[in-house]
């Protein structure tokens, strides 16, 4: 039997900063779970799956866990502090998301929140009325539409993607003047693919369609701009950068005042309030705020500067971060003979999926984990999007890169591809 291939020689090593404003040494620093507890010296690839989380944001946490707070109020100190701390919530989302603060909805998760939401709109709705809904997009921004639309006796139209490169098709060949909604990804979580999402809200917008776009993906790597994608409402889960699990979603509150979703009699008919069943998780919104927070400190600046300024200026340090690594990865990649990567969009974020000749997806990252790297196999649902790439239900391996990701975990990853 032939010997096999060498590992390819590694790409020169680069320094912790890689040449751009964001210190990783610093950053890998605030995660207790690089270096202690069962997972300490894992090289990790799946954050797209979920972030690690800063200590500060489990301090928040165990802060407001242990304040007392119960009920939203002003007539005592507990019910301020409860108070301001939604307030502080709605704000940090706010400036994440570059929008209202008074629009933004908070619940258990942006698929819960989702599913209340297409409900709410496709009051509306019904025999006659489209629904476009995208391939490329995890199911929790397809399944609600779906579902809601056939509930109102609505048509779904699909907008596919070319398989070979992972980016959208043209938008206007589904839209018509019966549009009532669009359902877009900011990110593809699966291939990573990055649309245009601003110019398929103009052409939706044409024919008096809203749109709905998930930016859960995106918001962990890049500077969200609610206005500047013509969203009308765009979804993001905190757990993806830092935070706690739950989900928002933000519109304009003037959009949000035209809506009725259902609700208790005797709850608010408020906005955003009167989105959100049921007390809402205090504490959760205490780590909220500090995973903002923590985004906005990826780069060390004034600590006056205000937040939004500082998130523009820390996550567009990530991007560069990032984007080096993402080019040692696919670089790397490329010289290993039998490992594929699934699409090649213009623009994505430094999310790979790959595919090794011969090994089930499930097979690599086991493979993978006696390298202690954490690459995750799937189609983590992302079920259309798979499916339509010609990958099935079974996806492949996803390695999602993180502002804690470093040079030579690349290398080690790398290594452990090569020695399959």
């Amino acid at each position: 039997m032939a010997a096999p291939d060498p590992a390819p020689d590694p790409a020169p090593a680069l320094g912790s900063d890689l040449g751009s404003p964001l210190d990783v040494d610093r950053v890998r620093g605030w995660f207790p779970a690089l270096w202690s507890g069962p997972g300490a010296g894992e090289a990790r690839f799946d954050g797209p799956g979920g972030s690690l989380v800063p200590s500060r944001v489990a301090d928040a946490v165990a802060d407001a866990m242990t304040a007392g707070m119960c009920q939203r109020g002003s007539l005592t100190p507990v019910q301020r502090r409860t108070e301001e701390t939604v307030g502080a919530a709605r704000a940090a989302l706010g400036d994440l998301l570059g929008t209202d603060p008074r629009g933004v909805v908070v619940g258990r998760s942006m698929t819960a929140l989702t599913f209340e939401m297409a409900r709410t709109l496709a009051q509306g709705w019904g025999p006659g009325d489209e629904v476009v809904v995208s391939r490329l997009d995890h199911d929790s921004n397809i399944r609600p539409w779906v579902l809601a639309a056939e509930a109102r006796g609505a048509t779904v139209r699909w907008l596919d993607f070319d398989p070979a490169t992972a980016e959208l098709h043209d938008v206007r060949e589904v839209l018509s003047e019966r549009t009532r909604l669009v359902a877009v990804t900011a990110a593809s979580n699966l291939l990573g693919t990055r649309p245009d999402v601003a110019a398929i809200s103009a052409a939706a917008h044409e024919v008096g369609a809203l749109v709905y776009v998930d930016a859960v993906h995106l918001a962990a790597h890049a500077v969200v701009d609610r206005t500047a994608l013509g969203a009308d409402l765009v979804a993001c889960s905190p757990y993806k950068f830092f935070g706690p699990h739950l989900g928002a979603v933000a519109a304009d509150p003037a959009l949000l005042e035209t809506l009725s979703p259902d609700k208790l009699l005797p709850s608010t008919d408020a906005v955003p309030e009167r989105f959100e069943l049921g007390t809402l998780p205090y504490e959760m919104l205490a780590g909220v705020t500090a995973a903002v927070d923590a985004l906005a400190d990826l780069v060390a600046q004034p600590a006056d500067r205000p937040r939004r300024e500082r998130l523009a200026v820390s996550l567009t340090g990530l991007e560069v971060h990032e984007e080096t690594l993402l080019a040692r990865l696919l670089d790397g990649v490329d010289r290993l003979p039998g490992v594929r990567v699934h699409g090649a969009p213009a623009r994505r974020t430094p999310t790979v999926l790959l595919g090794v000749e011969g090994h089930d997806p499930v097979a690599v990252q086991e493979h993978l984990v006696t390298h202690d790297v954490l690459a995750p196999a799937g189609s983590f649902y992302a079920l259309e999007a798979s499916r339509h790439a010609g990958l099935g239900d079974t996806g492949g391996v996803r390695v999602g890169l993180s502002p804690y990701t470093t040079a030579d975990e690349v290398d080690r990853l790398l290594a452990g591809l090569a020695s399959l």
